[in-house]
This record gives C-alpha cells, structure tokens and sequence, in this order.
C-alpha cells in the first residue's frame, strides 16, 4: 500500500492543458495574423481604454448578478482551465480492487488502518461509511448527495463565466458608442473622424473576442472537468458498494471497467478484427 506522502502526491500530480494553450495560441495567432497579412498593425487594436471598458464593464456587471461566495470560487477555479490531474481512471479501479481484495481477505474492517492513505477525500469518505458499518442504502444516498452538490457547484461556476460572455459583446458596443461620441466632437477633421471611428471600434472586438475566445470555452471547458469529476466519483462509489456487497474483486473490476477509457479503446479494437472476419465470410464461401 502507498504511503502518505505518495498519495498525497499522487493527489497534487498536475499537467498543463495542451488543448486550453494550444487553442488560445492558435485563436489569438490566427486573427493576429489575419490582420497583419490584410495589411493592418497591431498597434491598431491595442487600446487600453478600451480594454478597460470592456473587462471593467463585464467584471462589474458580473459582481452585480453573481453572489461574492460564488465568485471567489469561479476565481479559483480557473485554474482547472490551465491545468488538469493527471490521476486516470484506471488508476482509480486498481485502487479500489486493492481495496477489495483486502476486504475480502480480511474483512472490510481492515480497510480502516488505510483511511489516513486515501488520497482522494470522496473515496475516503464513502471507505470511511463502510467501515463504520452504514447501510448500503444509506451509504450511497449519501454519497450520491455529495456528487449532486458538486454538480450544482459546477454549474454555477460555469455560469459566472457564461454570464461574462453574455455581457462582454454589449460591453463593447458601450464602449464604441463612447468612442462615437468623441468621434462627432470633431467632425470639422474628417481624418481624425476616420481614425476616431476605427479606434471606437476596438472596443468592440474586445468584447466579442473575449467573449468567444475566453469566457464562454471557460465556461464549457469548467463542465467539462466537472463532468469527468463527477464520473470519477460514480466510480467511485460503485466499487465501494460493491466491495460492501461482498463481490468478488474480477466481477467488481468487470463492474467499473466500463468507466475506463482504455477499456473502451480495446473494445473497439477487439470489434474491428470481427468486423473484417464477418465481411470476409461471405467472400470465402
């Protein structure tokens, strides 16, 4: 069994989001690059007061519909856009047949001296229940209590976000009617009109950039890991039920397999060969 401070470590394991990284250089790349080939500059995009209208304006409005509790963890969690855990599910299901097969061994009693090793506090928890004798029924409403709050929290989180992308378009239009505004102060120059209208403007691609480019893919992509956390602890709880039920360690391993990404990819493979074999059949006869 691991120590503490491998599970502990084990718990911490982060990488980088190639797929978040990636697609905000590519997104700011491509337009960055689309406007230099049309023959503009970046410097024409490059307005402070209008970027400070836009994400003041959005920021502003979202701490107006957003209670401050809310917004403080939808700060936090940003980072889960960055980063991801690397912890697989398969490492999840060699985890709990341990955990079975132990119990099974010696009791799911003797499962109690490896509470204070359990990395992930969910599991621990629903570990701790049966140990503790629960009931199974009362075991997992509890349990499953747990995952319907961590999705309501995840939900709105999320909304914080897509609530900024809602905002942030019409943000920028505010901010290039202000800019309008100056603009028709001094109609007398026409080129400094032209140039007024294009720089009124910027306020406006703000706006929708940030929009599309950050606040609403936040948003899906914070579901998202909230979805597959979700996953994880129906995992989870279905291997600790299981192990409470008294099922084998094989059955229980069959039970969660499911829940494996690589147990989908070799079924898949395993299906290709027999789908070559059936079409070639026919042929043979």
């Amino acid at each position: 069994m691991a120590s503490k401070s491998d599970a502990s470590a084990k718990k911490s394991s982060t990488r980088p989001d190639i797929a978040t990284l990636g697609g905000l250089l590519l997104a700011a790349g491509g337009i960055l690059g689309g406007l230099v080939i049309e023959g503009g500059k970046l410097t024409d995009i490059a307005q402070v007061t209008a970027l400070m209208i836009v994400l003041g304006g959005t920021i502003g409005a979202v701490m107006v519909t957003t209670p401050l509790k809310t917004l403080i963890k939808a700060a936090k969690c940003l980072g889960s856009v960055f980063f991801e855990h690397a912890q697989s599910p398969q490492e999840i299901i060699e985890e709990v047949i341990s955990y079975a097969t132990k119990a099974r061994k010696n009791s799911i009693i003797s499962l109690e001296s490896d509470l204070p090793n359990i990395a992930d506090p969910f599991l621990q928890k629903a570990i701790s229940l049966s140990v503790d004798g629960t009931d199974l029924q009362e075991l997992r409403k509890m349990m499953e209590l747990d995952i319907a709050l961590e999705h309501r929290n995840g939900e709105s989180m999320a909304k914080v976000y897509e609530s900024a992308g809602g905002y942030a378009p019409t943000i920028g239009i505010i901010g290039a009617v202000l800019g309008l505004i100056q603009v028709m102060k001094h109609l007398e120059n026409i080129e400094e009109v032209g140039r007024g209208i294009a720089v009124a403007f910027v306020a406006t691609v703000y706006g929708v950039a940030s929009a599309n480019l950050f606040f609403l893919p936040v948003a899906n992509k914070i579901k998202a890991r909230f979805h597959h956390s979700l996953e994880m602890k129906e995992l989870m709880l279905e291997g600790v039920c299981s192990i409470v039920e008294g099922l084998n360690p094989k059955l229980i391993r069959i039970k969660l397999d499911p829940f494996s990404d690589e147990s989908a990819e070799s079924a898949k493979k395993a299906k290709a060969p027999q789908g070559k074999a059936a079409q070639a059949a026919p042929a043979q006869g």
